[in-house]
């Protein structure tokens, strides 16, 4: 457990480092953070508070989804937005293209990196995860939930003032490739439990295809073959 919680802390912080430097890069970011830029844009108050406001209320919908919050879930509401607020009030953003440039394909590899040692740490996914799963849980497709929940959440924060552009793009078609090689790397080993086939507190947005493809492949067996041979229609046995 102690060595769970430093990769959960560890994941979190970087996650705060990696969407900072988005940030300060300039150049785009991605959905939900498009839309804590364009509130506090809006409103004044700092980029990082959004999220930690954002966090909270999308978890108040976890409620009518019947969805149970794990110490990483809670944690990833305070401490992203904690050390987004951090580094945005600590560095200044960079003028030079080519920095911004590097800074937001580094910004995107570290974020995948983090989605890995949070989600790996197995004690609970993301409010906004959380959202989504709780969603496909009802029967509807994960994917088709994913790209709506996102794409109004991008369309809103863009006309509140959120930046968009090509690093929202290049986060969009690399943090599902990089999730898939970084989460499985920092997996720990699942409960006992959610090896009998309950899913673990921490299980992702990505597991849940998973298991409903082996819960109907245990469920549809094929007819068995009658042991007894057919007579051909018109002709007598011997």
């Amino acid at each position: 457990m102690p060595r769970r919680l430093v990769q959960l802390f560890a994941g979190l912080v970087l996650y705060g480092v990696s969407s900072s430097m988005l940030l300060l890069a300039g150049l785009g970011v991605d959905p939900w953070d498009v839309l804590h830029q364009g509130l506090a844009r809006r409103t004044g108050i700092p980029t990082g508070t959004w999220a930690i406001i954002v966090g909270a209320v999308v978890l108040l919908l976890w409620i009518p989804l019947r969805q149970r919050p794990g110490i990483g879930t809670l944690c990833n509401v305070v401490v992203v937005g904690a050390v987004i607020d951090l580094v945005l009030a600590v560095v200044t953003p960079p003028r030079s293209l080519p920095v911004q440039a590097v800074l937001m394909v580094s910004g995107v590899l570290l974020n995948g990196v983090a989605t890995g040692l949070y989600i790996g740490a197995g004690l609970g996914p993301g409010p906004r995860d959380g959202l989504m799963t709780g969603f496909a849980a009802r029967g509807h497709s994960l994917r088709l939930v994913r790209t709506c929940i996102e794409a109004t959440v991008l369309v809103a924060g863009w006309l509140l003032g959120g930046t968009v552009g090509v690093g929202t793009v290049v986060y969009a078609v690399c943090i599902g490739p990089l999730a898939h090689v970084f989460v499985p790397l920092f997996s720990r080993s699942a409960p006992p439990e959610a090896a009998a086939g309950e899913p673990a507190a921490g299980e992702s947005a990505a597991g849940e295809p998973a298991r409903r493809v082996r819960s109907a492949s245990a469920a549809w067996r094929p007819p068995r073959r009658s042991g007894r041979r057919r007579r051909p229609c018109g002709r007598s046995s011997p």
